[in-house]
């Protein structure tokens, strides 16, 4: 089963609960608070990553040195 970010419409709270997901859509879901079957699912903002624009090392860079004429 997996875990949704889900918030009470009545207390306004939220948690990550474990459900299925029929649970969830048919709303047999409640609150571990006030039991409300009231909850709606919270969209968060998923991690950016950024790769790094550094050029590629050489692999041949350990027998060349610093001056490795194979780097790009």
């Amino acid at each position: 089963m997996p875990f949704y970010d889900l918030r009470c419409v009545a207390c306004d709270k939220e948690y990550n609960i474990k459900a299925s997901m029929s649970d969830k859509t048919e709303k047999r879901v409640p609150c571990p608070d006030c039991g409300s079957l009231e909850l709606v699912t919270v969209y968060k903002a998923a991690p950016a990553y950024i790769k790094s624009a550094k050029a590629p090392e050489c692999p041949n860079r350990k027998s060349c040195g610093d001056k490795c004429p194979h780097a790009g």
